[in-house]
C-alpha cells in the first residue's frame, strides 16, 4: 500500500469519528475513502447543496460517496441569507465557511462524532484563503495540511488507489466568478452555471467563466485556447453566452489561474 495512504489512514484511526466535509472533488474524495477505510461506519461525509454547488457535483459526490462505500448525507445552505456572501466582501470565503462549519457542528453533536475534517492541503494555505479562519474557530482538522500533502500528493495517491476523481479538474465554488464588491444573487450564479457547464460539454476541462456585470470573462487551459479561436467554436459560444444574458464575451489570455479573483488583494 502507498506509504503515504498509510500515514493519512493512521491519522484518521486515532480521530475515532468524524465527518468528512465532502464536496466529491479531488481532496475530500480521497479524504472520504481513507476515513471510510479507517474508521469504516465511524465517518459520515457530509456534502453542503447550495446555489454556489452545481447539480452536477451533487451528483458525482452522490456516485463517488456510493462508489467507496462510506455513509453519506446532505445539508441544505442558504448562503443568500447571509449579507457579506451576497455583498460579496473579500472575507465572504470566512461566513460563508462559518456557516457551512456550525451546521456540521450540530451534526457531529447528534450523531456523537468527535471531529470534523476538511480537505485543506499545504498547496491551500499558499493563496488567499479567509475560510481558514472560520476552520480554526471551530476546530476542524485538516489530515492532509497537518501530514503535509501537496495537491500533487492527493492526485498521486488517488490514481494509486484507482479513484475516479485522481485527474478531475480543480474546482471551487460558483461566488468565485465575480470580482469582490459585485453583489451575488441567484440569477448571476445560474447564468455562470449554465455557462461553465456549455463549455465543459464542449470539451474544454478546468475552465472559469468570471462574471464581470454583463460581460463574461472566460478562462481556459493554455493548451485549449487556439481551439477556442476556431471560428465555429468561437461563434456558438458567443451566442451561447449572449442567449443567457451577457453582452460581452471576452477571453483571458492569460489562461486559467487558481484565484484570478485576489489578483487584485
Amino acid at each position: 500500500m502507498n506509504d503515504k495512504y498509510t500515514k493519512l489512514t493512521d491519522y484518521i484511526k486515532q480521530l475515532s469519528s468524524v465527518i468528512i466535509a465532502f464536496s466529491g472533488g479531488v481532496d475530500s474524495t480521497l479524504l472520504a475513502k481513507a476515513a471510510f477505510d479507517a474508521l469504516g461506519d465511524k465517518a459520515l461525509a457530509v456534502t453542503a447543496v447550495s446555489r454556489s454547488y452545481p447539480e452536477k457535483e451533487r451528483e458525482e459526490a452522490a456516485r463517488f460517496a456510493s462508489q467507496i462505500g462510506i455513509r453519506h448525507d446532505f445539508i441544505e445552505s442558504d448562503e443568500l441569507a447571509i449579507e457579506e456572501f451576497v455583498q460579496n466582501t473579500p472575507d465572504r470565503c470566512y461566513y460563508c465557511k462559518k456557516a457551512l462549519f456550525g451546521m456540521l457542528k450540530d451534526m457531529a453533536d447528534r450523531e456523537g462524532i468527535k471531529y470534523i475534517i476538511d480537505g485543506t492541503n499545504a498547496d491551500d494555505i499558499k493563496d488567499y484563503r479567509p475560510g481558514r479562519k472560520a476552520a480554526k474557530e471551530f476546530g476542524i482538522v485538516s489530515p492532509f495540511l497537518e501530514l503535509g500533502f501537496t495537491k500533487q500528493d492527493i492526485r498521486d495517491v488517488s490514481k494509486d488507489l484507482g479513484l475516479p476523481t485522481w485527474d478531475k479538474p480543480a474546482y471551487a465554488c460558483l461566488a468565485s466568478r465575480f470580482p469582490y464588491g459585485e453583489e451575488i444573487t441567484d440569477e448571476k450564479l445560474r447564468k455562470v452555471d449554465m455557462a461553465e457547464d456549455y463549455l465543459q460539454r464542449l470539451g474544454f476541462k478546468g475552465i472559469r467563466v468570471r462574471n464581470h456585470g454583463d460581460m463574461a470573462r472566460i478562462e481556459l487551459q493554455q493548451e485549449d485556447i487556439p481551439r477556442m479561436l476556431d471560428d465555429d467554436i468561437r461563434q456558438n459560444v458567443v451566442n451561447m453566452l449572449k442567449s443567457i444574458g451577457y453582452s460581452y464575451v471576452s477571453l483571458d489570455l492569460q489562461g486559467y489561474r487558481k484565484g484570478s479573483m485576489n489578483e487584485v488583494l
